[in-house]
């Protein structure tokens, strides 16, 4: 059963009943279910299968083609392929006697075959260019989770390659609703704000909740994954690091930076904090941590591009450097021993905030705004003195601004005077600053809504946990 997907599986469908020949080209962060997405969508249909090894050399790559065309067509009898043109020219041979409708040949993890001097971009260039394009009937899906790497080699090619690609697909993480959907095909039943506790250590990444066992709660087996000794989780980071990117030190030390400040860093304040060179590696090491889903770049708003913030919003990269990398020995309680202390309640404020950001559409939907064009943002208020700042600015174009604070709490949140004051410094602070002339809506997002009380009423919208489960 493939949860979710739909609208990647209708151009998936598409491109195999197209009458001519298609590169498909799908990318997305490790463990976010690209291999999974086309092995149950076409599964037993493939004329050839490949799949890359890390960080391997090109003898080995070889060898690992060899021993996938043995699996696949014993009877072949094809010799070892001296070299990456010798084996596109191997899979052509295999096309050729197909009886197939639509060929379809399927590389994993593409970006590792290209290694130093291997010739396998010139090989897959010559392949498609002067035989496979101009046949109707092959569809060629390739995948890749070192990001980057398909977006600026392949995709963006500027070589033989510029403009091959016919389809593009980002494979994004899961939503809440997806995630639920998972459980409950694996029979397990757990509520909203159980969900929203595993999403924020998670991520909507498939195989980690796959991972997720029936009969405990989502501290229990947050407990189980990421502090027992044998769980699944432990080291999960600095593998994941390591796959997609070469001197992943550098991408490791931006993560980290970035984890340790919630609300962003400019380009000049990672460069300090990471103790990174400036230029064209720093650019290259920012673009590629956002185009393989760790990072996102926003705007604060009402600035300009140079004014840029960098913010982690890989899930379980911030849970790792909060609390798994700086485990020495491993408790086998630790995270239920930690539950509502000074340090998780602060982690739990930030990570739902984070949640609730990866589920704006929601958001809009329950606002009912859904149809009318906006802008998101952050926003922190020039003056140094009262350090005011939103995390979610919805700028619409009926001329109303939602300004959006999400709090994260284990029963309906009480606005109290403090608070209050608070709120009604922000919503001031926001209006001297940018001098707008729109209606503000002051919107509150929490777990299980407001205590009403003699400040909840100052509040244009309340909405609940329960809007970031919908379908958009």
């Amino acid at each position: 059963m493939i949860i979710g997907r739909k609208k990647e599986i209708v151009i998936l469908n598409k491109k195999l009943i197209s009458t001519k020949s298609e590169f498909v080209a799908l990318y997305g962060r490790r463990r976010v279910g690209k291999t999974y997405l086309i092995r149950n969508l076409f599964g037993g249909k493939f004329t050839f299968r490949l799949t890359g090894l890390a960080q391997a050399t090109l003898q080995e790559q070889l060898t690992n083609f060899d021993m996938a065309m043995q699996e696949q067509y014993p009877k072949l009898g094809s010799k070892s392929a001296a070299n990456w043109m010798e084996a596109f020219q191997q899979i052509r041979q295999i096309i050729e006697k197909s009886k197939q409708n639509k060929k379809i040949i399927f590389v994993d993890e593409l970006p590792w075959f290209d290694t130093p001097h291997s010739g396998f971009i010139p090989a897959l260039e010559h392949f498609w260019n002067s035989w496979a394009s101009g046949r109707k009937d092959i569809l060629l899906v390739v995948c890749g989770s070192a990001a980057s790497w398909m977006v600026n080699t392949l995709i963006n090619n500027k070589g033989g390659l510029h403009n091959r690609v016919t389809q593009k697909i980002k494979i994004e993480p899961f939503t809440l609703k997806e995630c639920d959907e998972l459980l409950k095909n694996k029979k397990i039943t757990l509520d909203y704000y159980q969900l929203i506790q595993l999403y924020m250590v998670l991520g909507g990444i498939p195989f980690y909740w796959d991972a997720v066992e029936k009969g405990f709660s989502a501290s229990q087996n947050i407990n189980m994954l990421c502090f027992e000794s044998n769980g699944l989780f432990i080291g999960e980071f600095n593998n994941l690091l390591k796959s997609l990117f070469t001197k992943a030190e550098r991408h490791e030390a931006v993560v980290t930076a970035l984890a340790k400040k919630s609300k962003g860093l400019t380009r000049e304040e990672i460069k300090k904090e990471g103790k990174l060179p400036a230029g064209g590696s720093l650019t290259r090491l920012l673009d590629e941590l956002e185009e393989s889903g760790f990072i996102r770049r926003y705007l604060p708003f009402g600035k300009k591009s140079k004014n840029s913030l960098y913010q982690l919003c890989d899930f379980f990269s911030l849970f790792h450097i909060k609390f798994i990398k700086e485990q020495k020995t491993f408790d086998k309680n630790y995270w239920l021993k930690l539950i509502d202390s000074p340090k998780h309640r602060a982690w739990s404020g930030y990570a739902f905030e984070q949640v609730c950001l990866a589920h704006v559409p929601q958001i809009k939907k329950a606002l009912g705004i859904s149809g009318i064009e906006t802008e998101t943002s952050s926003w922190k208020s020039t003056q140094a003195n009262n350090g005011a700042q939103i995390d979610l600015v919805i700028d619409r174009r009926d001329g109303v601004i939602n300004l959006c604070e999400m709090k994260f709490s284990i029963s309906p949140f009480i606005i109290d005077k403090k608070y209050d004051i608070e709120l009604r410094n922000k919503i001031g602070a926001f209006k001297g600053d940018t001098k707008t002339k729109k209606s503000v809506f002051l919107t509150m997002l929490t777990t299980f809504g407001l205590q009403s009380n003699a400040y909840s009423g100052n509040v244009q919208n309340d909405l609940k946990m329960d809007l970031l489960f919908d379908s958009v």
